[in-house]
């Protein structure tokens, strides 16, 4: 017996199985093919996109101290990750759960296509091992149907996953550099004036020292006549 006859012998409930498994398949193959894409360009362009909105930010922050440039900082480095973690996510629902519900719609197409098979094998009188075979056989396939929906849906996941943690590792790598290159910018300027006043500070005092040390060596020496 082949589909054609194997579909014309189902019932409504094998057929509402059918389709529902159809309509999951489709939709985990949309949603997976549009994750990974939309993952692999946001794996690209997390590291620029991040600069871009810290750097947009800046007119911002003129004309405040350090410690108000750190905190906005780091609350615009977090928001924007959790939108990148949201924006990476998307999606993911939708496969995890056609994965773990394909299989079990499958067995329970298999299970009520055996009840089928057994009750019309009842009303028929006749009990061999050929006429029960066959139908329980081919009530299997809606489990095979189950699983071939749930393997690409666990496929899709995983890797959209595995892409997913690649872009947090880029974002929370990037925000700890552009936040130390935030503060080592205010703290370098310190340090350079700092020793610069330093610097002017200890020449104007070796000036005077040697300016006193001449003035003292010249009273020193005797007059010449």
């Amino acid at each position: 017996m082949d589909f054609m006859q194997y579909w014309q012998i189902s019932d409504m409930v094998t057929k509402t199985l059918f389709f529902l498994l159809l309509a999951l398949s489709i939709l985990s193959w949309v949603t997976g093919i549009v994750r990974v894409l939309q993952s692999r360009k946001l794996a690209t362009n997390v590291a620029d996109d991040l600069s871009q909105q810290l750097q947009a930010r800046q007119s911002d922050l003129a004309g405040t101290d350090a410690a108000t440039r750190r905190l906005v900082t780091e609350q615009t480095l977090l928001k924007h990750i959790g939108r990148y973690r949201f924006a990476s996510e998307r999606g993911l629902p939708i496969l995890g759960t056609t994965a773990a519900i394909a299989p079990f719609i499958g067995l329970f197409g298999t299970v009520w296509g055996i009840f089928h098979a057994l009750h019309n094998i009842g009303m028929s009188g006749q009990a061999g091992l050929g006429q029960v075979a066959g139908p329980v056989g081919e009530a299997l396939i809606m489990t095979g149907l189950g699983i071939a929906v749930a393997i690409p849906a666990v496929v899709f996941y995983n890797l959209a996953v595995r892409i997913n943690r690649r872009i947090m590792y880029q974002a929370n790598d990037r925000a700890h550099d552009l936040l130390a290159q935030s503060t080592g910018l205010v703290d370098t300027t310190k340090i350079t004036a700092s020793a610069s006043q330093v610097h002017a500070a200890t020449s104007s005092r070796s000036t005077t020292s040697e300016t006193q040390h001449t003035s003292n060596y010249s009273n020193s020496v005797p007059k010449q006549l």
